[in-house]
């Protein structure tokens, strides 16, 4: 992966993190199609520190806000049914299930569920219930509804973020508009809810990376990544947020479906291949081989 790449790819991910629309999968295809294979789940998990920064500084006041209220609750300062002491519960508890299934299931995640097969499907499948979440969505819920039942069902459908494809505010949204809650609810609770989980995993990859590297993308080139992914992430966040407040999911689902199809037909027709790289860059590198060049 040289720079040109790491920018390409961070700018995709900037561009997906926050869209319903799976940042891993279009990082996954994008890796391919630029003839680097698989980019890997680290340089994944890395680069979402940058769109996750951007998360921080976009919604610094609530974060201030809360942080704050629930440590005045702790001391009983402030009421502990305070909404926003009680926010910062239901964030620590709906994290909990992506810490502990993204341990338990570490090995399939960065292997077996990247197939690309895999992706395509997931695309198509969890982008049909976005679709009728958003139809059959009472949209009326405030989030200051919220309820720690609530905050755990947000939760496991956070950690389906782990497969590629699903997407985590996708997942989170999706939940969100089934329980009846609005569109910009269900959003700003996603955006807040992944800020622990995606920090966590991204500072823990680094630190992986940093000790033991994986022999995936470069460090120098994961970082060049993340801060085009920051940059990025600052606008998605202010576009998606105003866009849903006064309109639906459907653009969303489409693109997710025809995506999905795409990537099946250029999977059958081996312009793409589910475990490596693009056919044309496989090929490149078995007559490169031959001919004694190291590429």
């Amino acid at each position: 992966m040289g720079i040109f790449e790491a920018i390409i790819l961070g700018i995709i991910q900037g561009l997906t993190e926050f869209l319903p629309i799976s940042s891993s999968a279009h990082l996954r295809i994008a890796s391919e199609l630029l003839g680097i294979g698989d980019a890997g789940a680290a340089f994944t998990a890395i680069t979402q520190i940058g769109t996750e920064a951007a998360v921080v500084v976009f919604f610094w006041r609530d974060i201030v806000r809360i942080i704050g209220r629930w440590f005045r609750s702790l001391a009983g300062s402030v009421p502990r049914s305070d909404p926003d002491a009680l926010m910062g519960w239901w964030i620590i508890l709906g994290s909990v299930p992506i810490v502990v299934l993204g341990l338990l299931f570490q090995d399939q995640i960065e292997t077996t569920l990247r197939s690309l097969w895999f992706v395509a499907t997931t695309l198509i499948v969890f982008g049909i219930l976005l679709g009728i979440a958003d139809r059959a969505g009472r949209n009326e819920l405030p989030l200051e509804r919220l309820t720690w039942k609530h905050g755990l069902i947000y939760g496991f459908a956070q950690a389906l973020a782990l497969i590629p494809g699903v997407s985590r505010s996708g997942g989170t949204i999706t939940a969100g508009l089934l329980m009846g809650y609005k569109r910009e609810a269900a959003a700003r609770y996603s955006f807040l809810l992944a800020i622990p989980a995606v920090l966590g995993s991204g500072f823990f990859q680094l630190f992986k990376e940093v000790r033991e590297p994986s022999g995936g993308a470069p460090m120098s080139m994961t970082l060049v990544a993340s801060v085009a992914a920051f940059v990025v992430a600052i606008f998605v966040i202010k576009f998606f947020m105003s866009y849903i407040s006064r309109r639906s999911f459907m653009p969303f689902v489409v693109y997710r479906i025809l995506l999905g199809i795409a990537i099946m037909v250029l999977l059958g027709t081996g312009v793409l291949t589910a475990e490596g790289g693009t056919a044309v860059a496989q090929g490149a590198a078995a007559v490169a081989a031959t001919s004694g060049v190291a590429l």
